[in-house]
């Protein structure tokens, strides 16, 4: 089974300091592709941003390295405004295409900061999605 996910970008830098974490686990699981990352340019725009900030110490190469693979297996959509206040402004753009990535298929938003954003049974912590990932797992 796949899964579409619009993965928040403190998941990505929980998982770029700790791989061997959950947040590891679930960019791992777009890299064996079990989650589709789901995305729009304004997010891939901030993970680049984010990632480059000097108090990650992040390599560029890693950096283009993690972009690249999030074009490689990610679905860009563009995602239609929405009216919502949230407590950040600048997620606002995860929250947009994950309704919009929803309208055609089941899609969660990935996300450390879950009480950023309105509460939804999609809106899920990197646990929660493992979780969902593992239940529908057989092994």
């Amino acid at each position: 089974m796949k899964y579409f996910a619009v993965i928040d970008t403190n998941v990505l830098i929980s998982a770029m300091l700790k791989h061997q974490s959950v947040p590891g686990n679930i960019l791992d699981m777009v890299f064996s592709g079990i989650i589709t990352p789901v995305l729009n340019y304004n997010i891939e725009s901030e993970y680049r941003d984010v990632l480059s900030r000097p108090k990650f110490h992040l390599p560029k190469d890693l950096i283009d390295d993690i972009i690249q693979t999030f074009r490689l297996y990610g679905l860009y959509i563009d995602a239609e405004p929405l009216s919502v206040s949230l407590p950040d402004p600048k997620d606002l753009v995860f929250y947009e295409v994950v309704m919009e990535q929803r309208k055609m298929e089941e899609a969660w938003l990935v996300t450390g900061n879950i009480k950023h954003f309105p509460e939804k049974v999609y809106v899920v912590t990197p646990r929660q999605m493992l979780n969902i990932i593992l239940e529908n797992t057989e092994l």
